[in-house]
């Protein structure tokens, strides 16, 4: 006897379709899966085998082959429990041909319940594409897959409702997709809490208004991770596009906390002990994201920056460039998009006093030296902006009004994110940062004044030529905020006071 279901596979962040085939014959009874599968797609046997007692039906005394197609890429993770539950059912007569136009992913419990998985959504696009009409997922993860609006989804409680559905007795309830809603400035810390720095403020909505990187270096104790945190806030709300990409990434990871699209930009600041692996991603088995693709569109905050292991600081030298991270390991390869804004802070030296304006610096200048080359150039010259955070004055610790609210900058954000989307409509570019070389000189046009004054900048500080494009990306973003259509010269300048606190600490 034979039977075959349609279930989802998942390979980094695509889904693709598997044919869970169940042939059951005479012979001594043995329960054996074939179709590359790993130790917790082996495991399922045991699994299916108690789930079917569990639930009042008999095990079948029979030599029970499963084959998972196609037979040469590697199956992982207890998403095919339940089809090959199914299978089994199927094949003995239990459940009529459930037929090709649906597909079921699912990890069963021992007494038939059937649990969530990871990465439901990438499975759930994917069938829509493969011309699956009807998905049967846990119930936990229902809302989730009803993301594929293609669909028919059904949230699966446990193994008596599907049968129960399948034969036509009671009818499982269809989960319809939920309409996307973003998440309002007001879910996010309030920058009215942070009292003085303007120009650190400054920066960052020239930050969240183009995409760019900032470094923010000063004193501890002057609101360097305070600003930080607060950055998410005043960037543009998520588009669905983004929402899905993101909640894709999340869902595959396994840190998806609610069921549906997320719609808040996330915000990770991973430790300064993580390693490499950690920071771009991998692990055993099927490489998995890894902080730089978990903030894609939203922030990475590298907080205490020279304290990370310079292995994990090189490697986001080409995430950074490309907006992408390929990771390869033995197991197999997987490539993550990480389309992010960097926040980096650091003290200036050890201590964390050099250059303070009345407290004394206690390091030697050797170790200031060390302390700031644990940061190099390379990863530096993909920082766009470098702001220094001078300590607040007690007027301005004391002052009741506070700062301007989160909900004012992102207005002026979210104008300026007009004017590009405008822009770039049709190339898939969404801000400045991301301007290919090919297209800077038609976008980035400048006055002949302002001409002149990147000129005299060029030859003065030595930029590279990354760092004069990156220069001229934050003019643009500079200029968009004040609804200019020519970068002109108070757009430069500002840019290129962005660029030189860099030359005041590590080329001093």
């Amino acid at each position: 006897m034979f039977a075959r279901i349609i279930s989802m596979g998942l390979r980094a962040l695509e889904g693709f379709p598997v044919t869970v085939e169940a042939d059951l014959s005479a012979g001594l009874p043995q329960f054996t899966i074939v179709g590359l599968p790993d130790s917790a797609v082996k495991e399922s046997a045991e699994r299916v085998r108690s789930a079917m007692k569990n639930t009042g039906f008999e095990f079948p005394v029979r030599r029970i082959t499963i084959n998972l197609a196609p037979a040469d890429l590697k199956k992982t993770g207890p998403v095919y429990d339940l089809p090959v539950l199914l299978a089994i059912l199927c094949a003995e007569g239990l459940v009529r041909d459930v037929g090709a136009d649906c597909a079921f992913v699912g990890e069963l419990s021992l007494d038939g319940a059937v649990r969530g998985v990871n990465g439901v959504l990438s499975m759930a696009l994917c069938a829509a594409k493969n011309g699956v009409k009807k998905l049967f997922v846990p119930i936990e993860n229902a809302a989730e897959a009803a993301v594929a609006e293609e669909l028919e989804v059904y949230g699966v409680p446990d193994v008596p409702a599907l049968v129960k559905h399948l034969t036509g007795e009671v009818l499982l309830e269809r989960t319809l997709p939920q309409p996307y809603t973003a998440a309002e400035a007001a879910v996010y810390p309030d920058f009215a809490d942070v009292h003085g720095q303007p120009e650190a403020r400054r920066a960052l909505e020239i930050a969240a208004a183009g995409g760019h990187n900032v470094l923010l270096i000063g004193p501890p104790g002057t609101g360097k991770s305070m600003l930080a945190k607060r950055l998410p806030g005043i960037l543009p709300p998520m588009t669905k596009e983004e929402a899905i990409e993101t909640t894709q990434l999340y869902s595959v990871a396994g840190s998806l906390k609610k069921s549906g699209l997320l719609g808040e930009r996330p915000f990770r600041s991973p430790h300064h002990t993580s390693s490499a692996t950690a920071m771009t991603g991998g692990g055993a088995g099927q490489p998995r994201p890894g902080e730089i693709s978990l903030a894609h569109n939203g922030v990475l905050f590298l907080d205490e920056l020279p304290e990370f292991r310079r292995d994990t600081k090189e490697a986001l030298r080409q995430p950074l460039e490309e907006g992408c991270v390929s990771v390869t390991r033995a197991a197999g390869s997987a490539s993550y998009p990480c389309s992010l804004t960097m926040v980096a802070a650091m003290n200036p030296c050890p201590c964390g006093f050099y250059g303070h304006p009345t407290r004394q610096c206690t390091c030697t200048p050797h170790a200031i030296e060390r302390y700031l080359q644990k940061v190099s150039g390379p990863l530096l010259d993909r920082i766009d902006l470098h702001v220094e955070v001078l300590p607040v004055e007690y007027e301005e610790l004391a002052d009741t009004k506070g700062g301007e609210p989160t909900a004012a900058i992102r207005a002026r954000v979210c104008a300026a994110r007009a004017i590009q989307e405008k822009r770039f409509a049709g190339t898939g570019i969404h801000c400045n940062a991301q301007i290919p070389p090919k297209m800077l000189r038609k976008v980035c046009r400048c006055t002949p004044e302002a001409g002149e004054l990147l000129r005299d900048a060029f030859d003065a500080l030595g930029l590279s030529a990354r760092a004069y494009d990156r220069l001229l990306k934050t003019a643009r973003t500079i200029a968009d905020l004040a609804g200019s259509e020519l970068i002109d010269a108070d757009a430069i300048g500002e840019a290129i006071q962005y660029r030189t606190l860099d030359r005041k600490y590590w080329n001093n």
